[in-house]
């Protein structure tokens, strides 16, 4: 028996693609380095709190209560962050070593923040066409 056809349908004009277009690589960057940056920020605001605020209540006003709540949730923001690293690191290619030294960042007071911007300014350089690129699309 013969395959049934179609009836043809209307398809609407498509615009060639221009330079002004999202590349794919940075498409398929767009979401993990979204979730990345949110978690550096989440991470190092809960991390400045911890530090600054619920320790010293702990230890020189002998106020736990803080601590006790505090530290656990950023434990597990703390976790989130390093998954929300390791999806951006595979999608991006990093080299381990990189890898751990972006996770590391959220353990210490600010420089998550730093490390933030830097490694939004790798992906950009990896995904942004470079002036070449550019040159060879135009000729």
């Amino acid at each position: 028996m013969p395959a049934p056809t179609q009836a043809p349908t209307a398809t609407a004009a498509v615009s060639p693609p221009t330079g002004a277009e999202k590349s794919p690589r940075l498409v398929d960057l767009h979401t993990p380095l979204r979730r990345f940056r949110i978690m550096a920020y989440v991470v190092g605001c809960w991390l400045l709190l911890l530090v600054g605020v619920a320790m010293p209540l702990e230890y020189i006003w002998h106020h736990p209560a803080m601590a006790r709540v505090v530290s656990p949730i950023h434990g597990v923001l703390y976790m989130v962050y390093m998954l929300a690293t390791v999806l951006l690191a595979r999608r991006a290619g990093w080299t381990p070593k990189r890898t751990v030294g972006v996770m590391l960042a959220g353990t210490i007071p600010f420089v998550s923040f730093v490390i933030e911007r830097r490694v939004v300014s790798w992906v950009r350089a990896t995904t942004e066409p470079s002036d070449a690129d550019s040159r060879s699309a135009a000729s």
